[in-house]
């Protein structure tokens, strides 16, 4: 008897008028959304300019979205060019399917040439952006919800999923709901890698390095629980094998880098840290003004009366500090 689960949508689109909006879709913009404001943060935080962020994803993403798409298609390639299927099908990006390891492979390709053509060394771009990427798949992941997808085996857990679609060898029932355990993961693993980074001031790529390999540890596991079709070598499935070496890459990347070149970036942008100290002058050019105002209307006002004392007026006159914010990751 079942006493408790996640229900499913009864449909995955909402129609606003004449426009779908599709929850799949909406899941990964908001995602992405996500992912460049918390990347933005890390980024001016460590040194950067404002708007950095953005305006490399803007490579990064379109990229990510096609590799993410390819590597689907071409894992998943019975579902399009099967016997029945429709291979048009294939280009439908907004119904589902996007792999992870694709897009974070062609999103770098995009990022590289982002930051090679404003002079930015790729390894600091990715670490600012690493827990943010996370989140953005912590987000996407309840895209699978919307098209009920993508779950576990079957459960009576009060937490399981009820599936009620019988579309594509569906079978209504309640299964492990492992879109909700990989976003949670992909939270930990955000909240991992920010961690680390503060305690430990991880550079030249360390950071992202630890995102990856991180999530390919959930990712293993997650991928095991998974009854949805797949193909599979050795007891594995596909995805579980990438996930592996994946993680040994980013293992390997992690340890050879911290032996080769510890410590931080000092500089990440070219240029940013003369235009901060040009702004914090101008700041206290302001301020002194100001002060100086000030401290000339309190003496007419007073007629000779008590002036301030030396140590007050450098108070007032002292140039705002133009130290770079701490690191808010």
């Amino acid at each position: 008897m079942e006493f408790a689960y996640i229900p499913s949508p009864s449909r995955g689109v909402v129609d606003l008028g004449p426009i779908p909006l599709r929850g799949y879709a909406f899941c990964i913009i908001i995602g992405v959304f996500v992912a460049v404001w918390l990347g933005n943060r890390r980024w001016i935080a460590r040194g950067g300019r404002p708007g950095t962020v953005a305006d490399i994803s803007v490579w990064a993403v379109p990229f990510g979205l096609v590799g993410g798409r390819l590597y689907h298609v071409i894992t998943d390639y019975q579902l399009y060019f099967s016997d029945g299927r429709d291979w048009v099908d294939a280009f439908k990006i907004w119904e589902g399917g996007l792999g992870i390891w694709g897009a974070i492979a062609f999103g770098a390709v995009g990022a590289w040439i982002g930051c090679r053509r404003r002079g930015i060394p790729l390894p600091a771009w990715a670490d600012a952006l690493a827990p943010g990427i996370a989140v953005a798949q912590a987000i996407g992941r309840w895209g699978n919800w919307f098209n009920q997808e993508l779950y576990g085996k079957k459960t009576d857990l009060p937490w399981a999923l009820k599936i009620t679609s019988a579309e594509d060898g569906r079978v209504p029932g309640t299964y492990h709901p492992t879109f909700l355990y990989e976003s949670l993961w992909c939270i930990g693993v955000a909240v991992l890698v920010i961690w680390a980074d503060r305690r430990f001031k991880l550079g030249h790529g360390r950071a992202f390095a630890l995102y990856v390999a991180s999530y390919c540890v959930g990712r293993f596991w997650i991928e095991y629980m998974r009854v949805d079709d797949a193909h599979e070598f050795l007891g594995l499935r596909l995805n579980n094998w990438t996930a592996l070496l994946v993680f040994v890459l980013a293992v390997v990347y992690f340890v050879v880098s911290a032996r080769t070149r510890p410590g931080r970036e000092e500089v990440v942008e070219p240029g940013a840290a003369e235009d901060k100290q040009l702004s914090g002058t101008g700041d206290a050019a302001a301020d002194d003004t100001d002060s100086d105002a000030g401290d000339k209307a309190t003496a007419d006002a007073t007629s000779g009366g008590d002036t301030k004392s030396p140590s007050m007026t450098k108070d007032l006159t002292k140039p705002k500090s133009t130290d770079a914010a701490a690191d808010k990751g």
